[in-house]
């Protein structure tokens, strides 16, 4: 079998454009943002399906604002003045914004973009009817490939809760790096090969 020119530089291009990638994603790991991030799964509807789980992730929007007032409901003290930092979710149907992520004190925090700045790139967040302004969820879940014969780790027993270690790029959703099970306060990174 004999190479071309054109066959050797396309192949040098691909090459390139693969490279540069995996040191985007590379670098992001290493120097971004990381976080631990509760996550709740869910059995997508897609054709092609491969092993993996379909994951929400919990986001804390307590230092934002709701679109409108209406939204949230603020608790209160006895002489009717409103508490600090904290609402939940007070509407029919569920409330969406578009945030920019970001970690603070080891938590993943979203902060709304106001609708006269459309220029701005962020994630969906949605705040169902009740919620609570720390349990608000990104409308786009992140995907977790899992070994083919793995046991499956969304199958929840009472008292457990499935953790994500995230990494926040500058833009774009959160990717995932690993799982964790908190059960009953015990905290079990799991492995998947």
């Amino acid at each position: 079998m004999k190479l071309s020119k054109t066959s050797i530089v396309l192949l040098v291009i691909q090459l390139l454009i693969v490279s540069s990638i995996a040191a985007k994603y590379y670098y992001q790991r290493a120097r971004c943002p990381r976080v631990w991030v509760r996550t709740a799964a869910y059995d997508p509807e897609m054709l092609l399906r491969g092993r993996y789980l379909s994951l929400n992730l919990t986001v804390n929007g307590c230092q934002s604002t709701l679109p409108s007032a209406f939204n949230a409901e603020f608790p209160r003290n006895s002489d009717g003045t409103t508490r600090p930092n904290g609402y939940h979710v007070n509407w029919q149907g569920a409330v969406q914004f578009r945030a920019k992520l970001r970690v603070e004190n080891n938590k993943l925090v979203a902060i709304r973009i106001p609708e006269a700045d459309e220029s701005s790139k962020g994630v969906n967040v949605s705040a169902m009817p009740g919620a609570n302004c720390d349990a608000l969820r990104l409308d786009e879940p992140v995907d977790f490939f899992i070994a083919e014969h793995a046991a499956d780790p969304s199958l929840l027993k009472r008292g457990q809760e499935l953790w994500m270690e995230v990494t926040i790029p500058p833009q774009g959703p959160p990717r995932p790096l690993q799982l964790a099970l908190k059960d009953n306060g015990a905290w079990k990174p799991l492995a998947f090969q």
